[in-house]
C-alpha cells in the first residue's frame, strides 16, 4: 500500500508536523506486534487496562490487533458513553490509525480465509489434526519450566516424523488413500503460503510503526470514511461518528475525580488562595457593586498578554485561555455524563450559561466555573493547566489558583520496532557467541492469525474464543497512559515555573477591579505578596490529598 501518493479518505497529519509527538506515540501501538499483556505496563496508578481471557490460547491477540479493535469499538460506536478530552493529543488521528490498522489485517484476514478453505476447510480432518498439535505446544510452551520450549520443539518433530510414516504406510486404499495423503500435506503448503502473506503484512505495519515514532510521512488511508453516494450509510455514520469525536474534543466541560485531578489534565499539584474581607476603601461611601464574572473577565484579559514580556529572551508560548465548567465525580466512577439541555450546543456550554454559573454556583451542589490557562509542551508529552476560580460568600471574596500537570505518554508507547535476534555460540569458539537474526514471523505466528482469520467477520466470537482488551474507565486516550512529570527534571521546572507569573497576574488584575470598584485592597496587597513568596516554594505538593 502506497503512502502519500493519491487522497484516498481523510489524511491524518504526518509524523514530522511539530507538536504530535504524543499523538503518534499512542498512533503507533495500533501497528505493534508485542504481546497483548504488554499494556500493564503502560497503565498508571489511577487507570488500570483490563485484559479478558479468552478460551482456546491459539486466539489470543497481539497488542496491536486488541488496542485498535477496543480504541474504534470505545469511541466511535454508536451509543457510546462519553470520552475524556485527551489535552496534548488528537484523538481522531489515533483512532483513524487504529482504522487503517485494521484495514490492512483485514486484508490479510480476507487472503488467509482463503488459504484456509483450499488447504484446510477442503481438508478438514488434517488441518484439525494440525491445530491441536499446535495448541498442545501452546499450552506446553506456556509452563514455567526451562525446558518447556524444547519439549514444544519435540513434540513438532514428532508429528511430523508420524506425518511422514502415515505418507509412506498409508492403511487406506484408492480415493481415501489420496484424500489422506492430500489432508496431511495440504495444511503445510497452505502453512508455507500463508507465512509469505504474514510477512508481507508485517513488514507494512512495523514500517508504519517505525515510521510514526521516526518522524517520517505516514498517513493514515480511511476510505470508508467518505461516503461516495447517497446510500452508502455506513461510511456516513463513520463520518459523523468521527466527527462527533472532534466536537467533544473541544467541549468545555471537565470532570472532577478527587484525587485523581481533573480527568485529562492530571493531577492537582498546588493550590494558593487569597481570601479577604470586602471593606470600602472610603469609610463613607459604599462599595460599588460588581461580581464574580466582573473579575475572572479583567483576569482572562490580563493572562492573554502572558506571552508578552520586557525582555527578549523566549518566554512563555502562547497559552490556551477558556472557561471550563467543571463537574465533580466520584473517585471511582467509571463513566461521566456531559451537562445537557438548551444551554449546551455541539458539547459546548453556551457564554451566557457560564457567567451564570460564575456568578451563582458558588457553594453547596452543581458545577462549578473556573478559568483556565493551558500550555502544551514537549510535543504534546506535558499538559501544563492553571486553573481560577473567584467566589464571594458573605463579604469574603476568594481567589484560588490551582495548578494540574499531565506527563508524558509511557515510554512503552515511543519503543520502535525492533528485529528479533538471538544469540548463539560460534562453531569453532563456543566460548564466543555471534547474534543472529531470527525469521519476523515464526510457524507459531502463521498458525495463530491463519486460525483467527475467518473469525474475523465476527469480532464477538473472536473475542469470546482468544479474549479481548477492556480500556479504563471513564476512558481518555492521552491520560489512560500518562506518567508523573515530576521524575523528568526539565519538565518538572517548567511546571512549577508557570504557577509564579500566572499568579501574579490574576492578583494584579483582581486587585485593579477591587480599586476600581471602591475596595480597600490593603490586605489584599499584602496577602498576595506572601502567596508570592510562597509559590516559590520548588516542591510540588499532593494538594488533593491534604497531606502537604
Amino acid at each position: 500500500m502506497s503512502v502519500g501518493t493519491e487522497w484516498d479518505g481523510p489524511q491524518v497529519p504526518v509524523a514530522g508536523d511539530g507538536g504530535q509527538a504524543a499523538t503518534f506515540a499512542l498512533a503507533s501501538a495500533a501497528y505493534r506486534d508485542d504481546p497483548v499483556e504488554t499494556i500493564k505496563k503502560a497503565d498508571n496508578d489511577w487507570h488500570q487496562s483490563t485484559i479478558k481471557p479468552g478460551r482456546i490460547a491459539l486466539f489470543r491477540p497481539r497488542l496491536g490487533e486488541a488496542f485498535s479493535r477496543a480504541v474504534v469499538d470505545r469511541m466511535l460506536a454508536a451509543g457510546r458513553k462519553p470520552l475524556i478530552q485527551s489535552f496534548g493529543a488528537e484523538p481522531q488521528v489515533v483512532v483513524e490509525h487504529c482504522l487503517a490498522a485494521n484495514n490492512i489485517r483485514r486484508e490479510r484476514d480476507n487472503l488467509l480465509s482463503v488459504v484456509m478453505v483450499l488447504c484446510g476447510l477442503v481438508f478438514l480432518p488434517g488441518l484439525i489434526g494440525w491445530l491441536l498439535v499446535f495448541q498442545l505446544r501452546t499450552y506446553v510452551a506456556k509452563r514455567d519450566d526451562k525446558r518447556a520450549g524444547t519439549l514444544g520443539t519435540a513434540l513438532l518433530l514428532g508429528v511430523g516424523v508420524l506425518a511422514v510414516l502415515f505418507l509412506l504406510k498409508m492403511p487406506f486404499t484408492g480415493f481415501w488413500a489420496w484424500y489422506a495423503r492430500a489432508a496431511v500435506i495440504a495444511p503445510v503448503a497452505g502453512w508455507f503460503w500463508a507465512r509469505q502473506i504474514c510477512e508481507r503484512t508485517a513488514k507494512d505495519l512495523r514500517a508504519r510503526w517505525d515510521g510514526l515514532l521516526s518522524g517520517t510521512t505516514v498517513g493514515a488511508k480511511v476510505p470508508e470514511a467518505v461516503p461516495r453516494s447517497p446510500g452508502e450509510t455506513a461510511a456516513e455514520q463513520l463520518r459523523q461518528s468521527l466527527a462527533r469525536l472532534s466536537a467533544e474534543q473541544q467541549s468545555n466541560s471537565v470532570f472532577y475525580a478527587g484525587p485523581k485531578g481533573i480527568l485529562g489534565m492530571g493531577t492537582r499539584w498546588g493550590a494558593w488562595q487569597l481570601a479577604e474581607d470586602l471593606v470600602p476603601a472610603d469609610p463613607t461611601r459604599e462599595i460599588h457593586p460588581f461580581r464574580s464574572w466582573d473579575v475572572i473577565r479583567a483576569i482572562h484579559d490580563q493572562l492573554t498578554l502572558l506571552e508578552r514580556g520586557p525582555l527578549h529572551t523566549g518566554g512563555f508560548p502562547k497559552p490556551s485561555i477558556r472557561h471550563w465548567i467543571v463537574t465533580p465525580i466520584g473517585e471511582g466512577a467509571t463513566a461521566v455524563s456531559r451537562p445537557e439541555g438548551t444551554d449546551v450546543e455541539a458539547f459546548q456550554v453556551k457564554p451566557h450559561a457560564i457567567q451564570d454559573i460564575c456568578n451563582k454556583q458558588q457553594f453547596g451542589s452543581g458545577d462549578r466555573h473556573y478559568l483556565g490557562v493551558q500550555w502544551t509542551l514537549w510535543d504534546g508529552h506535558l499538559v501544563i493547566t492553571m486553573m481560577i476560580t473567584v467566589t464571594v460568600l458573605h463579604e469574603t471574596l476568594r481567589i484560588e489558583v490551582t495548578g494540574h500537570a499531565l506527563g508524558p505518554v509511557n515510554p512503552l508507547f515511543n519503543a520502535k520496532p525492533e528485529a528479533p535476534t538471538k544469540e548463539v555460540a560460534k562453531t569453532f569458539k563456543p566460548w564466543e557467541t555471534r547474534t543472529v537474526k531470527l525469521p519476523l514471523i515464526t510457524t507459531d505466528e502463521v498458525v495463530r492469525l491463519a486460525a483467527r482469520a475467518p473469525l474475523t467477520w465476527y469480532p464477538p466470537l473472536l473475542n469470546w474464543l482468544g479474549g479481548s482488551l477492556v480500556l479504563p474507565e471513564p476512558f481518555g486516550l492521552r491520560h489512560a497512559w500518562a506518567d508523573q512529570p515530576w521524575r523528568h527534571r526539565f519538565m518538572a521546572d517548567d511546571a512549577l515555573r508557570a504557577a509564579t507569573p500566572v499568579l501574579r497576574v490574576v492578583h494584579s488584575a483582581a486587585i485593579k477591579v477591587l480599586n476600581d470598584n471602591g475596595v480597600d485592597t490593603e490586605k489584599f496587597g499584602a496577602r498576595s505578596a506572601f502567596l508570592s513568596g510562597q509559590v516559590q516554594d520548588p516542591a510540588p505538593k499532593k494538594a488533593d490529598l491534604y497531606d502537604a
